[in-house]
């Protein structure tokens, strides 16, 4: 990319014989070529190279080949290291983000479990929003597990190098399922208490058994942090386990809650006992 920025800017520079008009020539491909090419967040150089070389004007025949052999040096050299001398596994950022999505999930649930009481429209907002941090969060882990699998593949001493495998891909499907289940949730919390949607506000009796259930689950999903980052024991599986059973007898209660209810709020209550029985399934071990 920095070789393809370098050449587009003093081709274009060597044709326009201006530097602003070489700027409007050159920076457009290069910016298409870093976008299309298969090299990720480096397609970037392209284009900032192109810009350094004019804004410098260091786009003649010498600054051209300079800047091109510094570019060979720098590579010849990178790939040296990274091939020969001291090869890098990237398993430990992985494994960091894995075990970040329970405690991240929990630390929402239980926002939202002594949040409910009073929640208003930009309360439920900004739950809404944490939850969508959690699907980022996601995507960053699977290009860490990208960067984990590339790091591990034809690495001559990766059994030197400390390493810390991350949980099983089995894992992230399980959390992805876990964010938009809470993703759902609050949704729907948003709406019930925005003035500009039609969906009523659950009773008071309801939302405290919807807060119970959601701080069991948030009990659940620190259980499963817990088992993840230090070994799975009995101990944490029996934690795992009452916080799940406290979640079920609270959501049977939230669901005896729709008998008698005005259809609105029947629609409300319902929206929210299909998630946390969607949630509460997806944590479920066995699942």
């Amino acid at each position: 990319m920095i070789a393809a920025g370098t050449l587009l800017a003093a081709g274009a520079a060597a044709l326009t014989g201006d530097t602003m008009i070489a700027m409007v020539v050159a920076l457009p491909p290069a910016t298409l070529l870093g976008n299309l090419a298969p090299v990720g967040g480096q397609g970037l150089y392209a284009s900032t190279t192109a810009l350094f070389v004019l804004a410098y004007g260091s786009y003649s025949l010498p600054a051209v080949g300079h800047r091109l052999l510094e570019t060979l040096v720098g590579a010849v050299v990178g790939v040296a290291v990274n091939a020969v001398v001291l090869p890098p596994v990237h398993s430990l950022h992985a494994g960091k983000l894995a075990v970040a999505l329970p405690r991240d999930c929990a630390r929402l649930l239980r926002e939202m479990g002594d949040g409910l009481e009073d929640y208003d429209a930009q309360r439920a907002e900004s739950w809404n929003r944490s939850a969508n941090d959690l699907l980022t969060a996601l995507s960053e882990l699977y290009v860490g597990r990208g960067w984990d699998s590339e790091s591990f593949r034809l690495n001559p001493v990766r059994r030197l190098r400390r390493s810390t495998p991350a949980p099983s891909a089995d894992w992230d499907i399980v959390w992805a399922r876990v964010a938009n289940r809470l993703l759902g949730l609050t949704l729907t919390l948003w709406e019930t208490a925005s003035e500009n949607r039609e969906l009523p506000r659950p009773p008071d009796r309801a939302l405290d058994e919807l807060g119970r259930l959601l701080s069991a689950a948030a009990d659940a999903c620190t259980a499963y942090g817990t088992i993840m980052a230090h070994g799975d024991d009995d101990e944490g599986r029996d934690r795992r386990d009452t916080a799940l059973a406290d979640a079920h007898r609270a959501l049977a209660a939230l669901k005896g809650r729709l008998h008698g209810q005005e259809p609105d709020v029947g629609a409300a209550i319902g929206s929210l006992v299909a998630d946390c029985q969607a949630l509460l399934d997806d944590l479920t071990p066995e699942a």
